[in-house]
């Protein structure tokens, strides 16, 4: 794909921060567009950043967490995943995480991919991996703020429940078409 010249691009002219918390803060920037007199605002989340894990036991069986989401408004079945912490390398935290969150261990680990979880107004950077041959574990205590449900299902129940929309979290759907394309 051909790149844009610059002088196409928006040019950031101020930031301001309204709102910095525990996991994100909000900024406005004012931009001006290519050819316009006017600055537009472009409001953005800053996140630390996440990862996600498609983990696979022996039996080709998938790990997900069952949670309720509160900005979802109902209970989503996801892969494990987990925001990064300051310095922390992407695979050292999905190894935290999937040890956290369904209690797994081991396995043979890769990258996938990574993608920004929704560009138009945040910088969240998702970086996928999976972790094949994974081994049932202890699970960790959640963190005080967490209530989730380890589960396991068949790679091709988890297919089907991608198709029948069931699942409908992004990082999810991601990932279960990597599995379904790679033919994990």
């Amino acid at each position: 794909m051909k790149q844009q010249p610059k002088e196409l691009w928006e040019k950031q002219l101020s930031r301001e921060y309204l709102y910095r918390g525990k996991i994100v803060n909000l900024r406005r920037d004012l931009v001006r567009l290519p050819g316009r007199e006017e600055p537009a605002s472009r409001e953005i989340v800053e996140h630390p950043g996440a990862v996600a894990i498609l983990a696979l036991d022996g039996e080709r069986r998938v790990a997900f967490v069952r949670q309720y989401r509160h900005a979802a408004g109902r209970v989503l079945l996801e892969v494990p995943a987990g925001k990064l912490e300051a310095g922390e390398e992407p695979l050292q935290c999905a190894r935290r995480e999937l040890a956290e969150e369904t209690g797994c261990r081991g396995g043979e680990w890769s990258r996938l991919t990574w993608f920004y979880s929704s560009p138009g107004f945040c910088d969240e950077k998702i970086h996928l991996f999976l972790a094949r041959g994974v081994l049932p574990g202890e699970l960790a205590a959640a963190d005080d703020d967490e209530v989730l449900e380890p589960v396991w299902l068949a790679l091709g129940e988890a297919l089907r429940l991608l198709q029948e929309g069931t699942i409908c979290d992004g990082k999810t759907i991601i990932a279960l078409q990597f599995a379904a394309s790679l033919k994990v």
